[in-house]
């Protein structure tokens, strides 16, 4: 089964001893695949087989693909309901779900009462224009163009969240308003990854790092018998070939980045990215990038988006009432500004 993930397990030649405890030495092993979540999963781990890790690996994967199809709002998939069933039968009828899904948008609720708005699932109708905008100026540049605020504004009419009816009893999920549309991309990535994290824990991982298109969670520390905590970089947002803002020391925690730089096109030599602010309802111009170090990788994706669509003041306030939660924000002009125990976890 392992194969068919086109993954690619390098074996690393450091191997930390373990025979003072009287175990086998674990080994550092490496995979790679593609497509879910239309991106790049990373998965690092300290086994003692290559064996385990691969199981691991194939258990991680499977489970990715399954909240991938769920989540999924372009695509059907035989025999599954997912977002974009929900979508389709938009002021038609209810939905009968996976619980993936309904734990999804119970936990999106949460965010969105959390943000005061900034994070919004239903914000779908706003999105998909942007998104339409953005694959057609970037399919043919020259004429790139903007939306018009008057069809902004119409579609903001159909983001209203409380609106969304979901039944816990039975299972379902409406849209009452036909032109309402989920779009779970602020936290889906987030949130899958902190539940596959822990499926993985579950089943008898001790030591790994899993990146799901940057969206980083840390299973224990790496697998030395030193305790060390894994070390991530953050990403510059001006030269992402470079070297890294900072190196972070993550254990049993995850660290998320929203910027600039993931999706965006240009119009008459302006870039416009994938970041729409629910009050503008344009990209939002506070920051370069805003990242967030939580335990829960999905609350680190819906707080990245959140305060990247807040001043720093009032994204600083969030972050600090909240406990084992830190960021840091880069400005346009290169500063960088962080909650107050954030430098506590830069590595040396």
């Amino acid at each position: 089964m392992i194969k068919k993930l086109i993954a690619v397990f390098i074996i690393i030649t450091l191997i930390f001893s373990l025979a003072a405890c009287g175990k086998q030495e674990k080994k550092r092993y490496e995979a790679e695949f593609l497509l879910l979540f239309d991106t790049v999963t990373q998965i690092v781990g300290y086994t003692e087989t290559k064996e385990e890790f691969a199981a691991q690996v194939d258990l991680i994967y499977e489970s990715l693909k399954e909240y991938h199809q769920l989540y999924d709002i372009y695509n059907n998939y035989d025999g599954i309901n997912n977002i974009k069933t929900i979508n389709d039968q938009a002021g038609i009828a209810p939905v009968k779900v996976d619980q993936k899904i309904i734990d999804l948008l119970l936990f999106s609720r949460e965010a969105f009462e959390l943000t005061d708005g900034k994070v919004n699932a239903a914000f779908g109708a706003v999105l998909k224009i942007w998104h339409d905008y953005r694959d057609a100026g970037t399919e043919n540049p020259e004429n790139a163009a903007l939306p018009e605020m008057t069809l902004l504004q119409e579609a903001s009419g159909h983001t209203d969240f409380e609106q969304v009816i979901i039944d816990e009893e039975n299972a379902t999920v409406y849209l009452p308003d036909p032109e309402m549309s989920l779009d779970v991309g602020a936290i889906a990535k987030g949130y899958a990854t902190e539940q596959v994290g822990r499926l993985a824990e579950e089943n008898g991982m001790t030591s790994g790092l899993l990146s799901v298109g940057g969206n980083v969670r840390a299973i224990g520390v790496k697998g030395d018998s030193n305790g060390t905590p894994w070390k991530v970089g953050i990403q510059n947002p001006v030269d992402q070939n470079g070297k890294d803002l900072n190196k972070i020391r993550l254990m049993n925690a995850s660290l998320v980045t929203s910027g600039i730089y993931e999706r965006f096109y240009i119009v008459n030599g302006k870039s416009y990215h994938h970041i729409i602010d629910p009050i503008t309802l344009f990209p939002a111009e506070y920051f370069l990038s805003v990242t967030v170090l939580c335990p829960d990788s999905g609350l680190a994706d819906a707080l990245s988006t959140s305060i990247f669509n807040m001043p720093y003041e009032q994204g600083l306030a969030l972050i600090e009432s909240l406990p084992e939660t830190e960021a840091l924000w880069v400005f346009h002009d290169g500063q960088r500004k962080s909650s107050s125990k954030f430098k506590d976890s830069i590595a040396e």
